[in-house]
């Protein structure tokens, strides 16, 4: 379901421009895709991976 064509019964407004507290409240529990992961947190386990697949090689290679 999308948010884009929802008119808000409280102020009359798109629900995606989120006017007021109820169009923002809306429109959040539309578009909540749970916990997002931040792009430096996954830059840092791709480099701890190349880290250990490097000391791997060196070590059995």
């Amino acid at each position: 379901m999308s948010c884009e064509h929802l008119i808000c019964a409280r102020c009359s407004n798109p629900v995606v421009e989120g006017r007021c507290a109820t169009c923002r409240a809306a429109r959040a529990e539309l578009h909540h895709h749970g916990p997002s992961v931040p792009p430096a947190v996954v830059l840092a386990v791709l480099v701890g991976l190349l880290f250990a697949a490097l000391v791997l090689q060196r070590v059995y290679g």
